[in-house]
């Protein structure tokens, strides 16, 4: 079901390290929900590559990682490239997890034109809000939250992109919390109590 090499050991490793188990089962979820869409969908990925950020997306969101001026993606992005390099990829694998982490909270981009970022922004936008439910069926969401339980991830992350947002005013955090209702797309979420859509 997941990657199986040294760099998605440590990658598991270091989330369990650093996130909480809300953010920790959140950051596998989007991993499921991506490679269930990517399959849907005939979207073909680097699976290790996918698996990495998937689970580092979010650790510039962490006490350890939060940085005090840059956007939790930017930072987040730099410490996958640190990761990256640190497990023995060339330069040039670890630019992409970082690009990938920081595209993740971008405009939406195709399949076509970068299909890792792309995964990670459906699945990631899906388990934040809710967005695009009838790509992810009622068993599915059923099955993944069962080994994967919600943990209050909704309350968590809207708290966390409510303090990023008070901080860095011109992120992305705060254009999801000041224009983009995130409060109310959160509570709306099917899967927060796994409600039916």
């Amino acid at each position: 079901m997941f990657p199986e090499t040294p760099a998605a050991a440590a990658a598991l490793s270091v989330a369990a390290r650093f996130h909480s188990p809300a953010l920790l089962n959140h950051s596998i979820r989007s991993y499921l929900w991506a490679t269930m869409y990517g399959t849907a969908h005939g979207i073909a990925v680097d699976d290790e590559l996918l698996y990495v950020t998937a689970l580092l997306h979010d650790i510039g969101l962490t006490e350890a990682f939060d940085n005090y001026m840059l956007p939790f993606e930017i930072a987040g992005g730099n410490l996958a490239w640190t990761f990256g390099v640190a497990a023995g990829w060339p330069a040039e694998r670890a630019s992409r997890a970082a690009e990938i982490i920081v595209t993740h909270m971008r405009d939406d981009v195709s399949a076509t034109a970068d299909p890792e970022s792309h995964l990670l922004q459906v699945a990631t936008s899906w388990e934040v809000v809710g967005r695009r439910p009838e790509e992810f069926p009622p068993d599915a969401r059923a099955e993944v939250l069962a080994r994967y339980p919600w943990l209050g991830f909704g309350t968590e992350i809207l708290a966390s992109f409510e303090d990023q947002a008070g901080r860095k005013p011109d992120s992305a955090c705060a254009v999801s919390v000041g224009k983009r209702d995130m409060a109310g797309r959160v509570a709306a979420n099917p899967l927060d109590g796994h409600r039916p859509a």
